[in-house]
């Protein structure tokens, strides 16, 4: 027997083919219910997209630890032998919900664990770097990466004018414009918390970390001829992989490692270690393994799964604290607000949000949409004298703090011995690329800067990149010089 159709509120539908009206060519009638309701639940089946990182694809999956590094966090997803579900999302940044998914952008990586003491989220990028070190400058970046307002076209113009005007950028520019820029799938990346955290161990000793993300699939990419075309052909391929690789039982896998710094060499390391431009060095801070991360289930519903999904890095847990990177500060604030005013200030009730493997005893009260509430006797204020929860300062030893001047002050990074904007961009390109990937690199930037970067951009784009490598600066001068003096075909 069929199931009837209900209202959202349960009760049966005369009729979902026909509207109430006042005879057979007569007016609608507006106590027509059922049919207000649906047409107003239409209106509002979308939530506003995300500012950034619109257009994306998730999946669930599993931590499994199998090295030991309780020496360094008493955090108990991390405990040798431990397993923990957890919820990712991978996405574009700039691009909008239907932009193509080979579009040349970096691509988020944001984990959810849901452990006992609560969520955690590693929230980061498919490279260890981004563009800029201040929060401030966060919306300038963004905006210089969208659309222009008059044409509402995107414009490498504007791009490379913010670039150029922030050598900072540099790092990141130039891992974006070789073979990572195009991943050849999700699968086919690595994943970085790319900011510095803390970790606090049983004892109270505190440490600096680094989370690496390594594809077990190896790490592959598109070609930008490649890209383009596909753009047009397959504008959802890495939607669709994912979701095909894990229907099929291919589940795609990374092992999780970290670099791990006492906190006493952080003031002497040659660069700034809480600078998110920078990386540091595997030679000196060696990759420690963790344990082997899972996607192996895909989403009920992609809405309710993955759009309706949160992600925040102020979501730790006892034996993880924070640092002093900024980007990685301002980004406490920034993610769990943008989630109030996208999804609800409820949204944490929600389902891929709700700390399911821990007990909830929030004194945050109402607001649209709660369902989740206290018993009618827990007092809704603190301090109180009927037994409401309450603080436990053990939940992190001596509050996961750290050293600093109390003085108030607008400055940048205490610069160290090496920190350099283009330092680590030129070692990037001279020592770390083939010469078939600066070849690609070349490529890529000269055919970018062809589509509409003009003076007084356009010499600084050149000078951008002598500063990174004099010879490859010079090679995209001369390649995009020789481009504009051909005639036009």
């Amino acid at each position: 027997m069929a199931r009837p159709t209900t209202t959202n509120s349960g009760t049966p539908v005369p009729s979902d083919n026909e509207s109430l009206t006042a005879g057979t060519q007569g007016p609608i009638l507006l106590h027509d219910h059922y049919l207000v309701e649906k047409l107003a639940q239409f209106n509002r089946e979308r939530v506003p997209e995300r500012v950034v990182h619109a257009k994306g694809a998730g999946a669930f999956g599993e931590l499994v630890v199998t090295g030991d590094v309780s020496r360094y966090t008493k955090a108990k997803l991390f405990q040798p032998g431990a397993r923990t579900e957890s919820l990712a999302r991978i996405s574009q940044v700039a691009g909008e919900q239907g932009s193509p998914d080979t579009w040349r952008d970096v691509r988020g990586f944001a984990v959810k664990f849901y452990t006992e003491d609560g969520n955690y989220d590693i929230v980061g990028n498919n490279t260890p770097v981004f563009f800029i070190k201040d929060p401030i400058k966060f919306p300038d970046f963004i905006r210089s990466q969208k659309r222009l307002p008059g044409n509402g076209l995107r414009d490498h113009n504007m791009q490379w004018d913010f670039w150029t005007l922030r050598p900072e950028t540099a790092h990141q520019v130039t891992v974006l414009m070789g073979d990572r820029g195009i991943p050849k799938s999700y699968r086919h990346m690595n994943g970085y918390g790319s900011h510095t955290y803390q970790w606090i161990n049983a004892v109270g000793e505190r440490f600096w970390v680094k989370y690496h993300f390594k594809t077990d699939q190896g790490v592959d990419h598109l070609t930008q001829a490649e890209a383009d075309r596909l753009a047009g052909t397959a504008p959802d391929l890495h939607r669709k992989d994912l979701w095909d690789a894990i229907e099929r039982g291919d589940y795609p896998s990374w092992t999780l490692h970290v670099q791990v710094m006492p906190v006493a060499e952080a003031a002497d390391y040659r660069f700034n270690p809480f600078d998110l431009t920078k990386v540091w060095s595997q030679q000196d801070y060696p990759l420690i393994e963790v344990g082997t991360w899972t996607l192996n289930r895909n989403p009920g519903n992609y809405f309710v799964d993955i759009e309706q999904a949160a992600f925040a890095p102020s979501n730790i847990v006892p034996g993880i604290g924070f640092s002093p990177d900024k980007m990685l500060l301002g980004r406490v604030f920034a993610y769990a607000d943008a989630h109030r005013y996208r999804i609800g200030t409820n949204y944490a009730q929600l389902p891929p949000n709700r700390a399911n493997a821990a007990e909830v005893n929030s004194y945050s009260k109402e607001g649209a949409m709660r369902y989740h509430y206290n018993d009618a006797n827990v007092p809704v204020y603190a301090p109180n004298s009927f037994d409401g929860p309450h603080a436990d300062p053990a939940a992190a030893p001596d509050g996961g703090a750290w050293d600093f001047d109390p003085t108030m002050v607008r400055a940048g990074y205490i610069q160290h011995a090496e920190d350099d904007d283009f330092a680590q961009a030129g070692t990037l390109v001279r020592e770390v690329l083939t010469d078939e990937q600066r070849d690609r690199l070349v490529h890529n930037v000269i055919g970018h800067v062809l589509d509409g970067v003009r003076e007084p951009v356009l010499s600084r784009v050149f000078d951008y990149w002598k500063a990174i490598d004099l010879e490859t600066g010079k090679r995209i001068e001369e390649g995009v010089r020789t481009a504009s003096a051909e005639p036009a075909a």
